[in-house]
């Protein structure tokens, strides 16, 4: 770079951090008003709604109506929300009812179909990014503050300090546990109780952070740790890393009721049951390729995959698109078809696979069928992960590359963003004319 070139790109990149700068700092107009303070403390003082960044985040994107999506635990604060954000940034919220899985389940189609400008998704990471989303998103993961005194005293009395444990939990109380467990905490700390202790992480999610498709995986010789304690309400999350780690003994802690249970999975049922759909459907020549719709659930990558796999093997196949897969709705489709693969959650197969009258195959266990990978002994919870298996949302094939764009420079990207934000502009001023047109007419 020459001396001028340097000098820009300095300047260039000191704007970017000022943006950021400016989009992540509250200003003190906000965090000193009195009256959102009352109106936030009528919210429980142990659940971070981070209603102070949500309001500058809607004012400076002006932002006139605001989507509001939830999980069914936390929908009771759903009008709470609503409420403050109409008097303090002077918007129209509207509040997505329709059921909320996970983060895999965010849906700005609806949103921006409504003509939301913007969106907040409470109490999920941000598994799916936000620049691939139609309109701005912010995640708020709703950080929910536990008896750290209580759950320390309780981890000590069950549990030897000799154990090698592996700390995980759902995204509300990583954060507690991270602190914890770390050295300058001030709070109660298992810092020094255990002689090897971690948090692991499996990439792209937080350390510590487990869903109920995707945990870490460590083997049976050549891992140092023997134990898992998990912080979280139900076992669904749960289950991932005990599928993943059959060799591990776990215990879940419940916050909310501070429980402490020792805890198993049956994985021999597990893998009787899914090698038994898997073989069946090894005779199947016509499959039903059900891409989930409930958000971002279906993944295109996999979908396109599994189709190139299905034409290599001569086996026929119909495209079917479905929010929610229940055991009648595909009842009425069994007659033409013999097996169906789902590309939405794959617990669905793995857990409620047994009720359904063909049998439901994930990706994975859809490759396996096809020959294009061999059944594993420990049953992959990768779905989501950056090192997954063939059959994850993650994995970048050829055959899958040849059918995506190849990443763009920051000029191009720049350019696509400003074309997409041209389409958008015009879809709602064509929207606004229909609107304007029906009112004449009526």
């Amino acid at each position: 770079l020459t001396k001028q070139d340097n000098s820009k790109e300095v300047e260039k990149r000191t704007d970017k951090k000022n943006v950021v700068s400016n989009i992540n700092q509250i200003p003190d107009s906000i965090l000193e008003d009195k009256e959102l303070t009352t109106w936030i403390n009528q919210l429980p003082s142990n659940y971070n709604f981070e209603i102070r960044k949500s309001v500058h985040r809607i004012r400076l994107a002006k932002a006139k109506r605001v989507a509001l999506q939830l999980p069914e635990g936390l929908t009771m604060f759903a009008c709470a929300l609503s409420d403050i954000f109409e008097k303090f940034c002077n918007v129209e919220v509207i509040i997505m009812g329709d059921v909320t899985y996970g983060a895999c389940c965010i849906d700005d189609d609806t949103a921006f179909a409504l003509d939301a400008d913007f969106m907040i998704h409470y109490a999920h990471s941000c598994l799916i990014p936000v620049s691939q989303c139609k309109l701005n998103v912010l995640y708020v993961f709703v950080d929910i503050k536990f008896d750290t005194l209580h759950f320390v005293d309780t981890i000590k009395h069950n549990v030897s300090s000799n154990a090698k444990v592996l700390f995980v939990g759902t995204i509300q109380f990583v954060n507690t546990l991270r602190s914890v467990l770390s050295s300058s905490s001030s709070s109660p700390s298992l810092h020094n109780y255990f002689k090897v202790v971690s948090i692991p992480q499996s990439h792209p999610l937080s350390p510590g952070e487990i869903l109920g498709c995707t945990s870490p995986q460590f083997s049976k010789d050549d891992s140092p740790y023997d134990t898992i304690i998990y912080v979280g309400d139900g076992r669904f999350h749960l289950e991932s890393i005990l599928i993943h780690n059959p060799h591990m003994r776990a215990f879940r802690y419940d916050p909310y009721a501070k429980s402490f249970t020792k805890e198993s999975y049956d994985h021999d049922l597990l893998l009787s049951n899914r090698l038994s759909s898997v073989k069946l459907a090894k005779t199947a020549s016509h499959f039903g390729l059900i891409l989930g719709t409930l958000g971002k659930q279906g993944s295109r990558n996999i979908l396109l995959n599994l189709i190139q796999k299905l034409q290599a093997a001569s086996k026929t196949y119909t495209i079917i698109l479905l929010s929610e897969i229940f055991p009648q709705k595909l009842d009425l489709l069994s007659k033409h078809i013999d097996a169906f693969i789902q590309i939405a959650c794959p617990r669905l197969s793995i857990d409620w696979g047994h009720a359904f009258s063909r049998p439901l195959l994930t990706s994975y266990e859809a490759e396996v069928v096809l020959g294009n990978t061999s059944w594993k002994p420990i049953y992959p919870m990768d779905f989501y992960s950056n090192t997954g298996g063939s059959w994850s949302v993650r994995y970048d094939t050829p055959e899958a590359s040849s059918h995506i764009p190849k990443k763009k420079s920051p000029a191009a990207r720049a350019e696509a963003k400003k074309q997409l934000k041209a389409r958008i502009a015009a879809l709602r001023a064509k929207k606004l004319l229909e609107k304007q047109q029906q009112q004449q007419v009526s």
